[in-house]
């Protein structure tokens, strides 16, 4: 046993950030324990790997799968999340996108003071070392690199010209002054190297001596002294430990595990924690609940000319472009393969962007766990708010064990409505001129599948996670009995315990989550640390000017 001011569970997304930034007063002991291992393997730094990744059973994937879903013809859903260094922030797309504005906005209409646009702006910019520069939107001194992408591939051109061909906007910054539009996307990515948290945060921290890094170390536990939070128990080794923390225990184990941990340890919905046998803690009827992700849906196009990214599916290619990377830095390993994508509307009349679109340079089949037979492109489009909400539950009391998820998609119709609306915008940018040099034959759907009642059931039969779940220990006020944690994000009930990942994000924000993820993570090292908050910064956003006008 050991003594530690603050232990923290999970080196992902949020768990890297706090590490560096709570170690950084040398008189505080920090502890971070990771289930998964150190993040050596060369698919995780080199940004090409990510479908092997994504597709891959390893000891750097959790592997999950959810319960049979009802509107989705019972199908269990593959849920790919990080294991390891870094999280999911090893093993995602590197996307950088905050979301709007006014998902922070909405936040702060919920009672969460110090969680509008203006309060977390400045922790975005303090994370943030962007390569195209400073702005009022933008920092350019934070350890995450952000950077524009390389590559060459005239399709993400094609994609972003048939986007203004469709009559929407030209975005040239989707974290800035407009979000809504077609443009690039900007990447996790620093001298062609994945930059994840565990590059960008952690690595740098880890040389100091109150810092304590310990990998393959599953959480089974948090112990409490009544209703204080004084220790956590885990297993390393095959050997079971337990240390202690005299300030904190802080949470970061994402919206699977931190409400799995949560009730394993006795915190939860007392009748169910009591059907399962385990001792209350706290009753707290939140843990588990309100799990929203993005369910996105594919438009999968040959393309007339062999120049995407199946050519990477050749054994002969795929050695020679990682002795390339490997040796020189080199090729198309520096690059993702998805470098465009954009915001628009399912129904002009609404406020801000409800869909998001990914172009990708390949046909990516079931998260490319099925390989693609020929040339071609994959233009996903995803539903930014669902107003469907699941929930995450035990299997077992074994820690072990995966927890129960059921995300419940579609079960609200106007989730389906919008997804078909968006299959239907995908079509129409894609039968744009620019794609007539590259346009080959519609795969999936398919030509023959034109009616609202068939564009439905290919949702049903297809449409997919795009990682990117929340909400499960959401934050809020203390009339909000479903809330898990309050402002602070300090675990209701009980003491000296935080959670600090995406499960505190009330609502879904439109876009990816990483990002906010690690805003979130910045701004509750500051909460922890009882330091001052960074000062707000108001900036408008096109819908701002919008509304001005209306008025």
């Amino acid at each position: 046993m050991a003594e530690y001011d603050y232990i923290i569970i999970g080196a992902g997304s949020a768990g890297c950030v706090l590490a560096n930034r709570l170690s950084k007063d040398e008189g505080n002991r920090v502890l971070l324990l990771e289930a998964g291992p150190e993040d050596k393997s060369t698919l995780i730094h080199m940004p090409a790997g990510v479908g092997k990744l994504i597709s891959t059973r390893s000891k750097h994937n959790w592997y999950y799968e959810t319960e049979g879903e009802e509107e989705l013809g019972q199908r269990k859903m593959y849920w790919p999340r990080g294991k390891g260094l870094g999280g999911s922030s090893s093993m995602n797309g590197m996307i950088y996108i905050r979301g709007h504005a006014r998902d922070y906005d909405h936040w702060r209409q919920l009672g969460l003071e110090g969680w509008g646009f203006s309060d977390v702006l400045p922790y975005f910019k303090k994370s943030e070392g962007r390569k195209k520069g400073d702005n009022d939107f933008h920092g350019t001194d934070g350890p995450l690199t952000v950077s524009p992408g390389e590559s060459t591939l005239p399709l993400f051109r094609a994609f972003i010209e048939a986007g203004r061909q469709a009559g929407y906007p030209y975005t040239e910054d989707f974290n800035g002054y407009q979000q809504e539009g077609f443009g690039p996307y900007e990447l996790t990515i620093r001298d062609g190297k994945r930059c994840s948290t565990a590059t960008a945060f952690l690595k740098p921290a880890r040389i100091r001596p109150n810092l304590e890094v310990l990998t393959d170390a599953m959480t089974t536990r948090i112990l409490f002294e009544k209703t204080r939070a004084a220790g956590v128990e885990y297993v390393r080794k095959g050997q079971k430990s337990q240390d202690w923390a005299t300030k904190e225990i802080i949470l970061c184990g994402g919206a699977i595990n931190s409400p799995q941990t949560l009730m394993l340890s006795g915190i939860g919905p007392a009748d169910y924690l009591g059907k399962f046998g385990i001792p209350v803690v706290a009753d707290v009827p939140g843990v588990g609940q309100n799990l929203q992700d993005h369910l996105n849906i594919i438009v999968f196009v040959e393309c007339s000319q062999p120049i995407t990214l199946y050519s990477q599916t050749k054994l002969h290619n795929m050695i020679w472009t990682g002795i390339k990377y490997t040796f020189a830095k080199q090729g198309l390993g520096r690059q993702n393969g998805l470098e465009a994508g954009s915001f628009v509307k399912s129904r002009p009349e609404l406020d801000v962007p409800d869909l998001q679109m990914h172009f990708v340079a390949a046909l990516m089949q079931d998260h490319g766990r099925k390989l693609a037979d020929r040339h071609g492109f994959s233009a996903d489009v995803c539903l930014l708010r669902p107003e469907s909400r699941g929930s995450i539950g035990l299997k077992s009391t074994d820690p072990f064990a995966p927890a129960k998820i059921q995300p419940n998609y579609l079960a609200a119709e106007n989730d389906l409505i919008a997804m078909r609306e968006g299959v239907k915008i995908v079509r129409n940018v894609v039968a744009q001129k620019a794609f007539d040099p590259y346009r080959g034959p519609e795969l999936a759907p398919g030509a023959h599948i034109q009616s609202d009642e068939q564009l439905d059931e290919f949702v049903r039969k297809n449409a997919e996670t795009i990682y990117h779940p929340i909400g499960t220990c959401k934050m809020g006020t203390p009339n909000d009995e479903m809330a898990v944690v309050d402002q602070e994000l300090r675990v209701r009930g009980v003491e000296g315990l935080r959670v600090v990942d995406a499960s505190v994000m009330p609502t879904l924000i439109g876009g990816n989550t990483n990002a906010p993820t690690i805003m979130i993570a910045e701004k509750a090292s500051d909460l922890i640390l009882g330091n001052a908050m960074l000062p707000p910064e108001t900036v408008k956003v096109a819908e701002d000017e919008t509304t001005t006008a209306a008025a």
